[in-house]
């Protein structure tokens, strides 16, 4: 194996009954999850869905990692394993007939590299192999998209069906052809009324992969850093002016015959999980749209299609034509932290918190009227709405690693006191409430004390090296970091940084 697992686990003690009762009821949940795929354990989907696919989880493996650092390496070395040999991932990997098979019908997604990179920071013993593997996967991959979709040579890639973005029966594609659901080939559709579609999500996976292959570059010194750089930004400029509506603050995919796709739809937020937003364009997208009650904000959040758009429509089975869904709010944690939106982060995770708590089951999707489950087609274990829930935990109250920092959840919980601790390998991170103070602590050596409201940031050993403020209002009150008090005033999302001498 490229990558040796490290130990991990995670312990929580909350005298909230409804935190608890939900948080043992994702956690148990996700263990039976957890499959043997031909001697490798894996995380599946869930509910249902009995393969990995790309779309999920090796973003779903890597939130897991917390808790089973295996599953998440094999949740992506699997992709690594089986791409095509012309560069081509598969959609998803299953067993059959005590075999892994690999299947390459469409796209479905791109939630990978991000979280693949992740891996090289979370097991760094002797994975300079993993590093190389990893830059001529994606290097391969993006090499793959630009080779075949940008089939009419504009500059925009091109998705050629439904599926090539996971948009199970969206009605945003009303009248392209049954037939074409699915597109195996390299060949572009010819008589499709609406694909080939130029893609805000199929820039956003080439955008995505040269990201991290400009960092991947910095990381083993083969000089192509800038290069990488200068590519994904080729990418942005091109969705900004082909794919951006300046007057509407949002982007529209664009049909066969490069005419405006008029709906607005939830696929910006993947635009912004792939950071290939600009900040301006994300802070419209957001103030306008995101957290208009009109069209996103509903009392369940994060529709795929905007409620009052002509294309929407509130179906109760697996359809991304408006409901929202359980893998848009797994998405939208990366999506809102890439631009600072740290506290409406907090806002959503809440929000599907307070919901799923309710009944302590995983559907796939959601009234946005009523935020009633829509458990139509049975979906009570779905993976990626009990990711999220667990993830949203560890963001507001608990620990993340990240790269090579560790973010430090000290939002608080009212009236109740918790302990949140992260066993890392040989290391443990706590987040503990008390009262009206929370601590931070690496093997029992404080790291900060604060009142709620903060996130803080520290490298691996415990050295803060930031400051955030997710609570949604002003931040006024005394802190101590690094063991030297002060006092902090910290505007809505303002991140104040550390500078050395303090650390």
């Amino acid at each position: 194996m490229l990558l040796d697992p490290v130990h991990t686990s995670v312990e929580w003690k909350t005298s909230d009954s409804f935190l608890a009762n939900l948080y043992n009821a994702a956690d148990t949940m996700l263990k039976g999850n957890v499959k043997d795929f031909c001697g490798r354990n894996v995380l599946i989907e869930g509910g249902g869905y009995n393969s990995i696919w790309i779309e999920t989880q090796p973003m779903g493996g890597e939130m897991y990692a917390k808790r089973n650092m295996e599953a998440a390496i094999n949740n992506t070395l699997l992709f690594i394993e089986y791409q095509h040999k012309n560069g081509r991932y598969p959609y998803k990997l299953s067993v059959s007939g005590g075999k892994l098979e690999p299947a390459f019908l469409q796209f479905q997604g791109f939630c990978f590299p991000h979280h693949a990179l992740n891996l090289y920071y979370w097991c760094k013993k002797n994975n300079s192999d993993y590093l190389h593997r990893l830059y001529e996967s994606l290097e391969a991959w993006d090499n793959y998209l630009w080779k075949y979709r940008d089939s009419d040579g504009d500059g925009c890639l091109e998705s050629w069906c439904p599926l090539d973005t996971g948009e199970d029966y969206s009605n945003r594609f009303a009248g392209a052809t049954e037939a074409h659901w699915h597109w195996p080939g390299e060949t572009p559709p010819q008589s499709d009324p609406v694909f080939p579609v130029e893609s805000m999500d199929i820039m956003g996976y080439s955008h995505d992969a040269r990201i991290m292959l400009a960092k991947i570059s910095a990381l083993i010194g083969n000089g192509n850093e800038n290069e990488w750089g200068e590519k994904a930004k080729q990418v942005r400029d091109k969705i900004r002016s082909y794919l951006w509506d300046e007057k509407r603050g949002a982007c529209f995919d664009r049909d066969k015959n490069n005419k405006t796709m008029p709906a607005i739809v939830h696929n910006n937020l993947r635009v912004m999980y792939h950071g290939a937003f600009s900040q301006d364009m994300a802070d419209r997208f957001v103030r306008e749209h995101l957290l208009n009650p009109d069209e996103f904000f509903t009392r369940m959040p994060l529709p795929s299609i905007a409620v009052n758009d002509p294309a929407f429509r509130n179906i109760p089975e697996n359809n991304w034509s408006g409901q929202p869904e359980g893998l848009t709010y797994q998405r939208a944690i990366r999506a809102l932290e890439n631009y600072g939106f740290y506290s409406e982060t907090a806002v959503f995770g809440k929000k599907l918190i307070d919901r799923v708590g309710k009944h302590n089951t995983f559907p796939q999707q959601f009234d946005p009227f009523t935020g009633e489950f829509s458990e139509a087609d049975k979906r009570t274990t779905y993976g990626p709405t009990a990711l999220s829930v667990l993830e949203y935990i560890s963001r507001l109250y608990g620990v993340h690693v990240q790269f090579d920092e560790v973010y430090w959840g000290a939002l608080g919980l009212k009236n109740e006191d918790h302990t949140y601790t992260q066993k890392w390998d040989n290391n443990a991170y706590t987040v503990e409430q008390k009262g009206n103070s929370i601590s931070g602590s690496m093997n029992g050596d404080e790291i900060f004390l604060t009142s709620p409201g903060l996130r803080i940031v520290s490298d691996w050993e415990g050295k803060v090296k930031a400051v955030i403020n997710m609570s949604g209002a002003p931040f006024t009150g005394d802190c101590k970091l690094n063991g030297q008090s002060g006092f902090l005033e910290l505007n809505i999302n303002e991140v104040k940084l550390i500078p050395e001498e303090e650390k």
